[in-house]
């Protein structure tokens, strides 16, 4: 089976490398950005399948990277899952209200994070 190509943007290094290692490991192709400028260049030049967004990001947040994503041609049926360790009440409802497809809470669970975006991705592309 196919897997996607994997965007995360991530200002923390150490998130970047957890998951990046996770995700290789599991055949996934992996793209990585530290903030939201340079993860939105990298959408626009490789269309990823997929996006995890750090919500936290410096200098722009990723709600309003998620927007910016949304506006991009070729990218409004892109799953975008916000990975953030935002888990007050109403986080999630605010993540979804700005484009977002779906909600991981960090810390992420290693064993569950492959099969989770996998579900996130054939769900997007049967228009679920």
């Amino acid at each position: 089976m196919n897997k996607p190509k994997v965007l995360y943007i991530e200002d923390n290094f150490d998130n970047r490398l957890l998951v990046k290692r996770v995700l290789l490991a599991e055949g996934f192709e992996f793209l990585e950005a530290e903030d939201a400028q340079s993860g939105i260049r990298l959408a626009a030049e490789e269309r990823p399948d997929l996006i995890l967004m750090d919500i936290n990001l410096p200098e722009v947040d990723g709600l309003t990277a998620t927007a910016r994503l949304r506006e991009l041609p070729g990218m409004e049926n892109v799953p975008i899952i916000a990975l953030t360790a935002n888990v007050m009440k109403g986080d999630m409802e605010r993540t979804l209200e700005a484009g977002c497809d779906g909600y991981i809470s960090k810390p992420i669970d290693v064993d569950k994070l492959p099969q989770q975006l996998i579900e996130f991705w054939r769900n997007k592309r049967h228009g679920r």
